[in-house]
């Protein structure tokens, strides 16, 4: 086991950047290590849980990252409380009753249409032969609102 002080040596009342991180780090290793891979929700709180306490460990190691990489954006028939990455490219475009739409990947494309009452989906041009046929049978077998249960494995 390694032993850091946690004060700083430029005033020792208050803990070093270096300690802190440590702390962190231990805090969020203990609280986030172990995850069960089915629970999507606790996965992901995981991920962003050490990914900072790392974030965190390398700033005051003065060794940040060269470039942080962003998220990837998201097609616009994610959900904002779905927190699924993306399964490709906009491949459809699904369409409510009032004719309303949004183009998507095919797996946020099926969990929109699940989600909606007189929904419709049609492939995009350049799609893949049968994109729009599987975003349809795949709604068919997906609950509506898919992500707001814990442990969903849609």
């Amino acid at each position: 086991m390694i032993h850091t002080s946690i004060h700083s040596v430029d005033n020792p009342a208050e803990p070093g950047e270096l300690a802190v991180a440590i702390r962190v780090g231990q805090y969020m290793l203990a609280r986030y290590g172990t995850v069960d891979s089915s629970d999507i929700f606790a996965y992901a709180q995981a991920h962003g849980g050490l990914a900072e306490s790392l974030r965190i460990m390398l700033r005051a190691l003065g060794a940040e990252p060269v470039a942080e990489q962003q998220a990837a954006p998201r097609c616009p028939a994610a959900h904002p409380d779905d927190p699924t990455p993306c399964d490709g490219p906009a491949v459809v475009t699904v369409l409510d009753a009032a004719n309303a739409g949004a183009n998507g990947c095919e797996h946020h494309g099926a969990r929109l249409l699940a989600s909606l009452d007189g929904g419709r989906v049609y492939a995009l041009p350049g799609a893949p032969a049968g994109a729009a046929i599987r975003v349809f049978k795949t709604a068919g077998a997906t609950r509506p609102f898919a992500w707001t249960e814990r442990g969903e494995g849609q």
